[in-house]
């Protein structure tokens, strides 16, 4: 039988005069089930501190700390039999997610039908904190997305379409082809290398390097290519600067254009030309 549970999403906004927040946790009350629960941000912090720069981390730590024990204490008031009537426990829970000018507050109530409370908070916990929709597919869609705006303001949205470059033999997918596909003129890729680990930087910068050398191999690939690029900036010493810029490298070897994600104008000049007449300037930009 699906039980209404009601939750809201934990956000941390120490700075109220900007109203920036970041998500760090789940609670979710079901007083049918008689279910209080919450699921907070542990010590994989530092996306958070690292969005509020000059933050110090003991702030956060302990208004974290200072959550979790209020939760646990209004957790066993809830979810001891014949405590409080369940029109007090609804009160509680009012009293708990109403708007506050503190540094966590909680989100809107939402409601959502489940099977099994616990479950469904370690889901919207995942979903909400955890992001596990952010696979790397969908921030190269996000790159995309911009493109095709740039593209539409530029009115050359129809010039480029998605399109299967290659034969029998073998493709590939590119979001951004002019020309038909039997005979591509140009080609738009953005290319997301902005990984937590360098590994995966390569993996995934290796896999569209395969990619072209096996269209170049039959002569399936047209020689004016660009890829915009996110990743670390080119003079970051860490290991994900060096396999961003082993990959862009590989690249370029190959007679490709690279340029950093984030400007349209050189966008605009290769949907147009073919070239970019300025590329030198975007050579030596960071390539974030």
């Amino acid at each position: 039988m699906n039980i209404a549970c009601h939750y809201a999403i934990a956000r941390f906004a120490p700075f109220i005069e900007t109203g920036e927040f970041a998500n760090v946790g789940v609670v979710m009350f079901a007083p049918n089930a008689r279910f209080f629960g919450f699921k907070l941000l542990g010590n994989r912090y530092a996306r958070v501190t690292n969005f509020f720069e000059g933050l110090d981390t003991k702030v956060f730590k302990g208004s974290m700390t200072g959550l979790r024990e209020e939760l646990a204490r209004i957790q066993g008031l809830l979810q001891e039999p014949g405590t409080l009537s369940k029109e007090n426990q609804i009160a509680v829970w009012t009293d708990l997610i109403k708007p506050r000018e503190t540094m966590v507050r909680f989100s809107e109530p939402r409601i959502v039908m489940a099977s099994e409370s616990k479950a469904k908070l370690l889901e919207l916990y995942d979903y909400y904190v955890g992001h596990n929709f952010a696979t790397k597919e969908y921030h190269e869609k996000l790159l995309e997305r911009a493109v095709t705006g740039w593209l539409r303001d530029a009115g050359l949205q129809n010039k480029f379409h998605p399109a299967r470059i290659g034969n029998d033999d073998y493709h590939a997918h590119f979001p951004f082809v002019a020309g038909p596909e039997n005979h591509p003129e140009r080609i738009i890729k953005p290319l997301n290398l902005n990984h937590a680990d360098a590994a995966k930087i390569i993996d995934h910068g290796g896999q569209w390097l395969y990619r072209l050398d096996a269209l170049k191999k039959r002569d399936l690939l047209p020689s004016q290519v660009l890829f915009s690029v996110q990743g670390p900036a080119p003079d970051e010493s860490s290991p994900r600067g060096r396999a961003k810029n082993e990959i862009v490298t590989e690249l370029r070897d190959r007679e490709v254009l690279v340029i950093p994600h984030g400007s349209a104008l050189p966008i605009i000049e290769f949907a147009q030309s073919g070239t970019i007449p300025s590329l030198s300037s975007y050579e030596t930009t960071s390539v974030r």
